[in-house]
């Protein structure tokens, strides 16, 4: 009923910024929470950013990431991006997109998302 396909990663130097990219199609009128998640190979997956759809656009960011990504969206083409600036090697990971239909949004809950996109690779080399 809704899809999510995730674009843009690619590798890069530490220091580069890259804009990610999720496509959301199908019935998402629903849809009040869009998050982004990472995994790193034999590492736990972790929450980067939210947006609550619902309450202004309000945006959070795990601690990690905080002052150097930004999250977003564009109502009119259905899309939400991840800006990264100042990328260092621990932010290598696979980058996942997900939405959720209701209740508290935050990125903190990944195992209340009820939608995935299949993610997208960030190297970062130094």
């Amino acid at each position: 009923q809704v899809q999510l396909v995730e674009s843009g990663g690619a590798s890069v130097q530490a220091g580069g910024s890259l804009t990610l990219s999720c496509s959301v199609s199908g019935y998402t009128t629903n849809i009040y929470c869009m998050a982004w998640f990472r995994q790193a190979p034999s590492k736990e997956r972790e929450g980067v950013a939210s947006i609550d759809i619902d309450n202004n656009d309000n945006t959070m960011y795990a601690n990690s990431v905080k002052g150097r990504f930004t999250i977003s969206r564009n109502t009119i083409n259905n899309t939400l991006y991840l800006e990264m600036n100042n990328l260092k090697p621990e932010d290598t990971a696979t980058y996942y997109c997900a939405a959720q239909r209701g209740g508290y949004c935050s990125y903190h809950y990944g195992e209340d998302m009820d939608y995935w996109g299949k993610g997208t690779l960030v190297s970062v080399s130094s």
